[in-house]
């Protein structure tokens, strides 16, 4: 018989598919392919090219925080329905389904820690909670965080991943803006350092009020950085924006970003600088 003669066994298409599922994975921007465990173990970094992909607000607490230092605060505050929002399905519906997805109460995590034994209350954003959206909850935590700063005589490292304000809840969303402005007033009065950290996406709302007001504002490679959208500023102004328009290295060059800090070196420049700012 000959080979193309042979009957070869059936497999099932949905088999095909599943094959190497989980175990490989292809970089966005350069295209190789590596083992999911090579892009993990590197703080989902490639490899080759050095392309960020998102961290866990989990993962960002292990990796800056001394280990065994890190308390949680104020994990159980949770949204209410100050407007009765209704888009595709109630507010609390869309909240409820997204804590059970997520495990996480809100888009926000608090807490206290240390970094090469220094105190410091460091918050991260969770992006996976409805896209690191600001409504009241982030707000509050927020401001919490920066008033305990100025309490407990600590600085505040924040960790901003967001699509800005949370549209179900209005006009109260865009209040946590000048709220948390504020209470970074109140942080800088007992004279304690703020450490703004720029991951990707830091938009809206969220960088048109604290993210860009730290001490020291510190940003990811090629992070997007900015209030609206370049694709939004391009039809709105029916110009073409410069290469690289609003992503971090661009930010540097023009001032409004101190300094870009590859995330295997982030706990190092965070320290680093706290050591100079906190004397």
């Amino acid at each position: 018989m000959s080979w193309f003669g042979k009957v070869r066994p059936e497999t099932d298409a949905s088999e095909k598919k599943t094959i190497g599922r989980g175990v490989f994975r292809r970089c966005d921007e350069c295209g190789v392919t590596l083992t999911a465990e090579e892009f993990t173990s590197n703080l989902e970094v490639c490899p080759k090219c050095g392309h960020h992909y998102a961290l866990s607000a989990e993962s960002w607490v292990e990796l800056l925080c001394d280990p065994g230092s890190y308390e949680e605060e104020d994990a159980g505050l949770s949204s209410g329905d100050p407007l009765a929002f209704n888009d595709a399905k109630p507010y609390p519906e869309r909240v409820a389904a997204t804590k059970k997805k997520t495990g996480v109460s809100d888009a926000m995590m608090i807490g206290q820690g240390t970094i090469e034994g220094r105190p410091v209350q460091l918050g991260t954003f969770v992006f996976r909670f409805m896209g690191g959206s600001m409504g009241s909850v982030v707000g509050e935590k927020i401001t919490r965080m920066f008033e305990r700063g100025a309490q407990r005589g600590q600085p505040v490292i924040l960790l901003s991943s967001s699509g800005g304000a949370r549209m179900q809840e209005g006009v109260l969303s865009l209040m946590q803006m000048a709220k948390t402005v504020s209470a970074l007033g109140r942080l800088r009065a007992a004279g304690q350092p703020f450490v703004s950290v720029l991951l990707h996406p830091t938009t809206g709302g969220v960088a048109a009020s604290f993210a860009l007001l730290g001490d020291v504002n510190v940003a990811e490679p090629r992070a997007l950085i900015g209030f609206a959208g370049p694709r939004v500023i391009e039809n709105t102004i029916r110009q073409k924006l410069p290469e690289g328009f609003q992503r971090a290295e661009f930010l540097v060059d023009h001032g409004m970003v101190d300094l870009i800090a590859p995330r295997n070196e982030m706990r190092a420049t965070i320290a680093r600088i706290l050591g100079h700012l906190s004397g």
